[in-house]
């Protein structure tokens, strides 16, 4: 079987919050992180997005997630796409919804929320919080600074079990 290379990631830590906060008013709102199957795939309206996220759902060794606030369940805030590695988990793509990007944003702390989901997986698969990912190269220091990511080699960081530990705490608190 053909495998294709990973595309680097290029999300941006907009603000590391503790839900999800609206760029206007300053409010901030509690978020849920449910599982997409395939039953699921009406609610991603292609145009809105900018990878293929049928394709991830798709996928068997993949796990897609969705970010909503629990007061509106049925707007996608972000997406994130998991395999576990069996030792750890690796983040194939994450975006945030397109009203979620670039200047005019309505939520900041999107991806931060969806990467400590992440590292919450892993810590409840026992992998102790390690979450891999590839980045590009002129995000990397951005990654290592608002994520503590190790920048491993190539286009590969990860995030160890106290940076970890850090962004679970920051956005999930039980």
């Amino acid at each position: 079987m053909k495998t294709r290379a990973q595309k680097p990631l290029d999300f941006i830590i907009d603000k590391l919050t503790n839900s999800i906060e609206n760029t206007s008013t300053g409010e901030v709102f509690d978020t849920a992180v449910v599982r997409m199957t395939l039953k699921n795939l009406t609610e991603i309206k292609k145009s809105d997005w900018s990878f293929d996220w049928a394709k991830e759902i798709k996928d068997k060794t993949k796990e897609v997630y969705k970010l909503t606030t629990i007061n509106n369940p049925t707007i996608i805030q972000g997406l994130v796409s998991l395999e576990d590695k069996q030792d750890h988990i690796f983040m194939h793509l994450i975006e945030s919804a397109k009203f979620n990007k670039n200047k005019d944003k309505v939520y900041l702390g999107v991806p931060g929320n969806l990467v400590a989901y992440a590292c919450k997986v892993s810590v409840d698969k026992g992998y102790q919080g390690f979450l891999a990912f590839d980045a590009k190269t002129t995000l990397i220091k951005h990654y290592q600074e608002s994520l503590y990511a190790t920048h491993f080699r190539g286009l590969r960081m990860f995030i160890e079990t106290q940076a970890a530990l850090r962004l679970i705490s920051q956005y999930f608190k039980s």
